[in-house]
């Protein structure tokens, strides 16, 4: 099993996040309050609480269970990649701030899905730079999923979200991410047995170390 790898960047989550649903189940995801009888609060969070309570729970984790990834490394950006890599780094650090998140994770996340390509169409149908379904993109109020400030706000929100599901567990955030919650439900709350979606899991893990060169990566067992 994958275990827990750090999701908040603690020296960066300031803002308060806030979600909201309005009556046609659009989801938003803001730093302020919303005005107005049409939006619903379902929840409140504080982004220094949420840090407070998760970083001892992955110390823990790492302390109890810890093995490094012995898989091998992963390759280098080519100089392609890295450009376009530089071309979003800010969309990726301002979404890291808003949702909470490990910027290194949205990078490997974004890399694995589309190898920062914002015009990548799978064969499903995901598009973008973070290979957003049709569905999830409406969800999440996506109206062009080519954008790329657009496609990061709304893969980043709905990572959150199943971090916030899977209690911050990032394997089965990240199983989420390729099978849909439903799947990781479905198979008790594990990542399901496809190789498609085992492998995803594996991979954004060594692209997150090759992001992080220093930091602490969990065994892929």
């Amino acid at each position: 099993m994958l275990s827990a790898v750090a999701l908040v960047s603690w020296g960066t989550a300031r803002a308060d996040i806030y979600k909201y649903v309005d009556a046609a189940g659009n989801v938003y995801f803001t730093d302020a309050p919303l005005q107005g009888s049409r939006y619903t609060l379902e929840w409140h969070r504080e982004s220094r609480k949420i840090a407070r309570e998760v970083k001892p729970r992955v110390e823990s984790s790492i302390a109890a269970r810890g093995r490094v990834i012995t898989s091998k490394p992963a390759p280098k950006l080519s100089q392609s990649q890295s450009q376009r890599r530089e071309r979003y780094h800010s969309l990726v650090l301002a979404n890291a701030r808003r949702y909470g998140l490990s910027p290194s994770l949205l990078h490997a996340v974004i890399r694995a899905e589309s190898a920062y390509n914002s015009t990548a169409v799978s064969r499903a149908g995901a598009q973008g730079l973070m290979q957003l379904m049709p569905g999830t993109a409406a969800r999440y109020g996506v109206r062009d999923s080519f954008d790329p400030a657009e496609n990061i706000r709304g893969g980043s929100a709905y990572l959150r979200d199943l971090l916030d599901m899977f209690d911050q567990d990032v394997k089965l955030a990240l199983a989420g991410y390729n099978a849909g919650e439903g799947a990781v439900i479905k198979h008790g709350r594990q990542i399901p047995p496809y190789a498609e979606t085992q492998d995803y899991v594996r991979k954004v893990l060594r692209f997150y170390a090759a992001e992080r060169p220093n930091s602490f990566i969990m065994s892929a067992r």
